[in-house]
């Protein structure tokens, strides 16, 4: 199992940087977010994922793994469309995760490249692949790429944990405004705003 890796030195940037999550911090302790081997498995989880619930992906992503022994894009290419539908989701999701393998195969989508190219660069090359959405590529960044500084406006999550966080609606200024405050460490500001935002 593997987890985001972060610190003192994010918790501290971000307690400083607002009184109210310095309190949600020092509440829920250090958070252990678990991330993908690689950007293939994450892809594949988040396109199957798109609508169901956790427990139906977890379901799903069991059986495509057993059977094509192991989610990889060699393996996945070895399936038919109609072997992955069968798993449990649509043809238009299998044909998306058919499609994905691919692109991995052919190099056309390189993982290894991503290293040297901005948030924002990553994020336009993967929406470019069928049934990968700004949103599913933010989060690809996060739990397949590490990345430090990502703080999404489209994650439901997100935007509820802040606007429970300033004790109004975080539209697009508000969020803007605490993007820039917790930057260069949005990513562990985001783990705190879904703990909040799970909060009963």
């Amino acid at each position: 199992m593997k987890y985001f890796v972060y610190g003192s030195k994010e918790t501290e940037h971000l307690k400083n940087a607002d009184e109210k999550m310095k309190a949600l911090i020092e509440r829920n302790g250090h958070i252990d977010r678990e991330v993908y081997e690689d950007l293939f498995k994450c892809l594949v989880s988040s396109v199957v994922g798109q609508q169901i619930s956790g427990r139906a992906l977890e379901t799903i992503v069991g059986r495509l793994e057993e059977k094509a022994g192991g989610i990889t894009a060699k393996n996945i290419d070895g399936l038919s469309a109609e072997d992955i539908k069968n798993c449990g989701m649509s043809f238009r999701k299998a044909n998306n995760i058919k499609n994905l393998s691919a692109k991995f195969l052919s190099g056309e989508i390189n993982e290894s490249e991503f290293a040297n190219m901005a948030d924002e660069e990553v994020v336009k090359k993967l929406i470019e692949l069928d049934g990968i959405g700004r949103w599913t590529a933010e989060m690809a960044l996060i739990f397949a790429l590490n990345r430090p500084d990502v703080f999404s406006y489209g994650d439901f999550g997100i935007c509820k944990g802040l606007t429970k966080l300033c004790g109004k609606e975080a539209d697009k200024t508000l969020f803007e405004k605490y993007r820039q405050k917790f930057s260069p460490f949005g990513t562990v500001a985001s783990f705190y705003l879904w703990a909040l935002a799970s909060e009963k």
